[in-house]
């Protein structure tokens, strides 16, 4: 039986790829909501869904859907709401029976991972997040590598690189504002975090070097690995040959590993693995969250000497 799916913020950047994986696995959007119109992606997918501008009547609509019964109720309700509405819409999703699919970062602090599972037992429904980055095939070979049973256990240099060049609207929207977005590490670096201690495991000692509204750069201690990072959303911190406005870079070691493409078909893998009950769940979204929050709420210090790669730069 199709699945009946209703969208959270379906104006949004990331809503499209959402669209696709609810088509690509043969199920239904049958309701969708934003406080913005401009939604005309939708003919693309699912025309005949019904659309909102307005929560209380979106919700006023999912619940006449539960009360026709199973084959009309929303099954999984998908969210790419600003974050920090992520956790109430969550909450909603529960409440009407629905399953939560929910882009990152799933909510901003980790206390509120622990109130959505005591939901999730009352309700008997399931919050699942999208961590696609952990289904990429380079990086799954690279985890598999490094895990491999009987290798020689390693410490490994790892220095960590994403410049993603964003316009003069981002500090003046949601996206700009910690307490919305929560910060830079939060809104664009969760899922390289959530990358590194799922192969690298739980992080040991965190040193914060630089906190800008652009910039972010610091030195992170996993259980295998030292890791080197810097985020930025500044144009200015692209290489000087780049052709695009991303540069993601990770090096394992001195080796560079390339996973700039394979990206347009992790959200519909994603909710394979959710339909077929194999979805990341909140526990698993746990350790990015708790490290993202940590830094949140850090005063970056001054870097010893040049220990970081961009600290001439910014300590100059």
């Amino acid at each position: 039986m199709k699945k009946n799916f209703a969208l959270i913020g379906a104006a949004g950047y990331i809503a499209p790829r959402h669209l696709r994986a609810i088509q690509d696995t043969k199920n239904k959007l049958r309701v969708a909501l934003d406080p913005h119109d401009s939604v005309g992606i939708l003919d693309q997918y699912f025309p005949d869904a019904d659309f909102f501008t307005e929560f209380e009547r979106f919700d006023r609509h999912v619940e006449k859907l539960r009360r026709r019964g199973e084959p009309e109720r929303i099954h999984y309700i998908t969210i790419c709401s600003p974050n920090y509405l992520h956790d109430a819409h969550i909450r909603f999703a529960l409440r009407v029976g629905a399953n939560a699919i929910c882009e990152k970062p799933v909510v901003l602090n980790p206390w509120n991972i622990d109130a959505l599972q005591e939901l999730e037992r009352e309700s008997g429904a399931k919050v699942f997040t999208v961590l696609q980055l952990r289904l990429h095939p380079t990086l799954v070979a690279l985890k598999e590598k490094i895990q491999k049973p009987g290798a020689t256990p390693r410490r490994h240099k790892i220095k960590l690189t994403y410049v993603t060049s964003r316009g003069n609207w981002y500090l003046h929207s949601w996206k700009g504002m910690t307490e919305k977005s929560g910060g830079l590490a939060t809104n664009i670096g969760i899922h390289f975090f959530d990358l590194l201690t799922w192969i690298f495991g739980q992080p040991k000692a965190i040193e914060l070097h630089v906190s800008t509204e652009r910039q972010m750069a610091g030195i992170l201690q996993l259980e295998h690995a030292d890791v080197q990072w810097f985020l930025s959303i500044d144009k200015n911190d692209l290489p000087t040959k780049a052709t695009k406005t991303t540069f993601r870079q990770l090096e394992i070691s001195g080796e560079s590993i390339e996973f700039s493409e394979g990206f347009t078909d992790l959200h519909t893998k994603a909710y394979q693995n959710i339909l077929t009950g194999k979805g990341f769940s909140l526990e698993d979204a746990r350790p990015a969250v708790t490290l993202v929050h940590k830094l949140r709420t850090m005063a970056p210090q001054r870097p010893r000497g040049a220990t970081h790669p961009f600290a001439k730069k910014y300590t100059s």
